[in-house]
């Protein structure tokens, strides 16, 4: 910024007035929707339990048609399951069942060719009306497009940190806001209507692009709008508390909706909401003395004061101290984070860390459908166990070193998770506690690093280190998935 005193020349608004409550909230109130549709995956994404199916129209007997799927032993739920990508082969189990012969009374099933769902499959309707692995059949040889559905996604994510603090920087903190708000709710819209997998996946991409950008320019928005005793607040019990908000939201929206159109349906009806926020929000008037547009970010400052009910200066900045040295100051990418032995060994630990706060922390919440007992609850748990995660990270940012808060958050998580395979399958209500300790030490180390990376880095530096760091975990959030399906 051009103003080094921008908070000393600022501070006769105050710390805790009206203006600043108001953009405080309504930007946490922003940040909602990226709570649930940043993993609605988890549900309109998952596999319903499936095997082949056997058409109506093939006239066999009742024995015959559940015969006609083989059975095999799960060795690790100590149970008999039916097989989910195959069968017997069909013309030799309809001339079995025309010839009146019953199965293991005087034909031996096991003994019968077997072959692949060659008519589709059947899906259980007890959790979900319909998936869009259901929908498209991503099953069998088809079930690595479940887990690239949510690495395209995360790969939009990815796409959008690149490109959304520089649209943020060259357009503005709130148009970019809103525009993407505008692209994540447009682009779920027409998600509803996907026609197959593949135009699901390319809009689910567009989907992401929006929804980290929206968030990172609404989180740099308040940062720069709100004074700085009120930033720490922000950055943790506001915006991470209110994802988390949106996050819990999803078990409920999901349980009384199991179509996965209809659950987006009503994932995207807020987005709408948000419209008349625009009148309300200002842009950051740090960007616009950027920019040399002292006279509108004045404007917003005066509106702040009379809002506050405390006068403002006559003349609280001036024309040349602004402008005239826009768009002269250095600037640098990501080369300078790699040029001196220091920084580099600096940035890449911390990608390091990134990377691994991000993959555990993504694999757990995708993860839950897979966990012992009911999904929305689990869902839910998993959700819930952020807030006091997040106000745990506040606390230990005011009152404990950095490095102690990160090192201990991360060793948490990775420890309690290592100690999950030791569980027995039996005890799964405690393996259960224990993933969800597991998350409440990542979701901890995740409010902790922005500040510790924020921090290590000179002032030059630090918004191109954020950005560096940050594109390292949307790497460890498209990788997630894949771990996932490789445990399976």
């Amino acid at each position: 910024m051009n103003f080094p005193d921008y908070d000393e020349r600022t501070a006769f608004l105050g710390d805790w007035g009206p203006f600043q409550r108001t953009v405080f909230i309504l930007l946490c109130f922003s940040v909602i929707p990226n709570g649930f549709t940043g993993l609605s995956v988890v549900f309109i994404g998952d596999t319903p339990a499936h095997r082949c199916l056997i058409p109506a129209a093939m006239n066999i007997t009742e024995e015959w048609r559940n015969a006609s799927i083989p059975l095999y032993e799960d060795d690790e739920n100590k149970e008999t399951r039916f097989s989910k990508c195959s069968r017997h082969r069909m013309d030799i189990v309809k001339n079995y069942s025309d010839r009146g012969l019953l199965p293991w009374v005087d034909v031996n099933v096991s003994t019968i060719p077997q072959e692949g769902c060659v008519d589709g499959w059947e899906y259980d309707k007890g959790t979900y009306i319909s998936t869009i692995v259901s929908e498209w059949d991503l099953v069998c040889s088809n079930d690595w497009r479940a887990p690239m559905t949510s690495s395209l996604f995360f790969c939009g994510v990815l796409t959008g940190s690149v490109i959304s603090g520089q649209m943020s920087d060259r357009f503005g903190r709130k148009k970019v806001l809103f525009v993407t708000m505008g692209i994540q709710t447009l682009f779920t819209s027409i998600q509803i209507f996907s026609p197959s997998w593949l135009i699901f996946c390319l809009l689910f991409f567009i989907v992401g692009m929006g929804q980290i950008s929206n968030y990172v320019a609404g989180y740099v928005l308040g940062m720069e709008t709100l004074s700085p005793s009120i930033r720490d607040l922000f950055s943790t019990l506001g915006v991470c508390l209110f994802f988390s908000f949106g996050y819990m939201m999803l078990p409920l929206a999901a349980f009384f909706l199991r179509d996965w159109r209809m659950l987006l349906v009503a994932l995207n009806i807020p987005g709408f909401f948000y419209i008349p926020l625009w009148w309300f929000i200002p842009e950051s008037p740090r960007w616009l003395l950027s920019q040399g547009r002292v006279e509108e970010a004045e404007a917003i400052l005066r509106k702040a004061a009379q809002m506050n009910g405390v006068k403002a200066p006559d003349i609280i900045f001036t024309q040349n101290q602004s402008g005239e040295n826009a768009g002269k100051l250095q600037t640098y990418s990501l080369w300078d984070l790699v040029k001196s032995t220091n920084i580099r060994c600096i940035t890449v630990l911390l990608c390091l860390v990134w990377v691994a706060v991000s993959i555990g922390y993504c694999a757990l919440s995708l993860n839950t459908s897979s966990l012992h007992g009911n999904i929305y609850l689990n869902c839910f748990f998993s959700a819930a166990v952020e807030v006091p995660a997040i106000i745990m990270a506040w606390l230990m940012l005011r009152r404990c070193p950095r490095r102690l808060s990160l090192s201990s958050t991360v060793s948490l998580g990775g420890l309690v998770l290592l100690f999950v395979q030791l569980i027995p399958q039996y005890m799964s209500t405690v393996a259960l506690s224990l993933v969800m300790l597991g998350k409440f030490g990542l979701v901890a180390a995740f409010a902790i690093v922005y500040p510790a990376t924020a921090e290590l880095y000179p002032t030059v530096l630090r918004n191109t280190a954020l950005g560096g760091c940050s594109m390292a975990s949307r790497v460890g959030g498209i990788t997630a998935p894949y771990i996932i399906y490789l445990g399976y």
